[in-house]
This record gives C-alpha cells, structure tokens and sequence, in this order.
C-alpha cells in the first residue's frame, strides 16, 4: 500500500552530521533512505533506532567517489520505494557524503586532488542529476558544504575549493528545477565534533576553543553540539521566506 510520508535520502546518513539529519527528519515525520560506504553494521543500527521512532526506513551501500555505480544504487532505491512505500519517487535528496582531507597548498598531490573531487563535486553532481527522475515535483535538494569558503584555516584550500563548487551547483540547480517546484538548498557548518572530524579537530585543537552553536542559518567558526539536522529538516518540510 503507498504511503503519503515524505522521504528523505541521505547520503552518508549513517554516521555524523548525515545521522543527525536523519534523526532530526525522523522526529519531523519524515521517513529515511540511508547510504553507508563500508558500515553495514553501523547503518543498520540506525535504521533499527529509527524505525524504534515510527519511522520507516532502509540502508543502501554507495560510494559517492565511483559515478559509475550510480545507476545500479538508483535501481536499488526504486526497489527499496516499491517494496517499502509502494512509491516509485522520494521527496528530499540530502547530499551529504563526503571525506576529509588536508594539506597545504605547495604539498596537496593530484591523487588527494582527485580523491576530493570524485566525492565533493563529480559525485554531487552525477549523483543529483540521476536521481532528478526520482525526486518528486515540489521536493527539495539540500546540499552541504562548509564554513571553509567562508573563513580559511591552512591545509584546506583543496577541500573548501570543492565546497565553493558545490555552492555555485547549489544556486545552478534552484535556477533549473524552479519550474518543477523543487528547492535546492544549502547549508554550510563550522568545525562540529564528530567522527569525520576528529582529523582536523586534532590538527587544529585552537578551533575547539570555539563554542558557537550551529543552530541558525548563518555562517559559524565551529560548533560543539550539532543543530543542523534541526536546520536541514525546516528547509525540506517548507520554502522559506
């Protein structure tokens, strides 16, 4: 039987920033596809917490940095809405995956480079237009990018150059999908603790000095608790303004 409840797929939602968007889109209502890289186990963990909250939910594996398996992960998400919801279209695209890395200028190497891109810019892009078939009309697209384009810390030009890309496409995809009704937003945190920071919190333990909250939608230097899921499921249920 289809079901009327929104759904959100979350790439990365597994693990950091993504699962607190997840369990914020949860709380509102909203039922959740997850994408993990390698850990099954901790994605299945969240889908069990979730569904504990009412919610309907499942986990796919996808690697953001290989464009070429995005096809077979979008026939598993038609799969997933068919057996699950009795749906053959999602409601929010949250694109949220991603690594980390850092060098200085003078030392970043083309493979770190590419590695980079493959995951912040390729597969953003590739990623979002394969699925435009599958995103409902008046759905939304949230895009995540950083306070890095916004303020500099040394060794991460290459990672914040991919960001302010992700940003230009952000504005690019409002402008195109405006006549199906479709948002495409963006959100851009400071430095928050989670596990996918942990590298750069290390390397720059001044920055845990900073203990602004990440709850509004301006800019940030860093967070110690996390309110962009909070922020990320306004932008999904409603157009602001």
């Amino acid at each position: 039987m289809a079901t009327d409840n929104k759904i959100a797929l979350v790439t990365g939602g597994s693990r950091g920033l993504g699962k607190n968007m997840a369990m914020r889109l949860a709380a509102d209502g909203t039922d959740l596809i997850l994408t993990y890289r390698t850990q099954q186990s901790e994605a299945e963990a969240v889908v069990q917490e979730l569904e504990r909250q009412g919610r309907k939910a499942v986990a796919l594996r996808l690697d953001t940095s290989l464009s070429t398996t995005f096809d077979a992960f979008l026939d598993d998400v038609k799969v997933s809405l068919a057996q699950t919801w009795g749906r053959t279209q999602f409601d929010f695209l949250i694109n949220d995956a991603g690594i980390d890395a850092s060098s200085p200028i003078a030392q970043t190497s083309e493979e770190a480079f590419d590695s980079l891109f493959a995951v912040h810019v390729k597969g953003v892009y590739f990623l979002t237009q394969k699925a435009l078939p599958l995103l409902a009309d008046h759905g939304c697209i949230v895009n995540v990018s950083t306070g890095l384009t916004r303020f500099t810390t040394p060794g991460y030009a290459a990672y914040a150059s991919m960001k302010g890309a992700v940003e230009v496409f952000t504005r690019y995809l409002a402008k195109e999908l405006g006549p199906r009704g479709i948002r495409a937003n963006l959100v851009a945190p400071g430095l928050i603790e989670t596990d996918f920071t942990q590298a750069a919190r290390d390397t720059h333990p001044e920055l845990g000095d900073v203990h602004i909250v990440a709850d509004g939608a301006g800019s940030t230097r860093g967070s110690r608790r996390c309110g962009w899921g909070g922020c990320v499921s306004l932008l999904g249920r409603r157009p602001l303004g």
